[in-house]
């Protein structure tokens, strides 16, 4: 649509005065939304392949933690690989009583700032090879490049591959994982 110096001083005047009009417009023009505050936890609610990790995240009390200012780097295990946890290992680490065990377990899952993909290749590149991150839980991951991709060594000596990285959030960043790390 052509805007005309008309229109652009109407709808100035209008976004001043604080109203938002409805303009008729082609479909070739984009639609710019604006950006709106997303925390680590909105990123894994928006996803269809982390509703496993959000019920967890919710039963170990965790939401408003992960919510905060941070900045916090997630690794977000996806359903399959919670699938992979036998279920009633799972259902056991959900339950009330076991919530120590189970806030344990996810926040060896976060590493304290944001760490993008870029980054952690940097710091395996830097330690000739491998990287060594603390997690908020306390204990360490091992993060090397295998295969063109990053794999983090758990402290159980388990191997879990980074499949996705960078989904950007206001206070952190989170990448993909296709397995459920455990600290030893």
């Amino acid at each position: 649509m052509k805007k005309t110096p008309m229109m652009l001083s109407v709808a100035a005047a209008l976004a001043v005065a604080g109203v938002t009009p409805t303009v008729a417009r082609d479909f070739a023009d984009p639609i710019v939304q604006p950006a709106q505050a997303k925390t680590v936890v909105d990123v894994a609610v928006g996803s269809p392949d982390h509703t496993t990790l959000v019920s967890a995240v919710q039963a170990a009390g965790l939401v408003e933690t992960l919510s905060g200012p941070g900045p916090f780097t997630v690794f977000a295990p996806t359903n399959a690989a919670f699938a992979r946890v036998p279920a009633e290992t799972l259902q056991a680490a959900l339950r009330p009583e076991n919530r120590a065990l189970l806030t344990g377990v996810l926040t060896y899952h976060v590493v304290p700032g944001k760490v993008l993909a870029a980054d952690l290749i940097k710091l395996i590149q830097d330690g000739g090879g491998q990287a060594t991150v603390t997690t908020v839980q306390g204990a360490a991951l091992t993060a090397r490049v295998v295969g063109g991709g990053v794999v983090l060594t758990d402290g159980t000596g388990a191997q879990i591959r980074v499949t996705a990285t960078d989904l950007t959030a206001d206070n952190g960043v989170v990448h993909v994982v296709d397995g459920v790390l455990m600290p030893n």
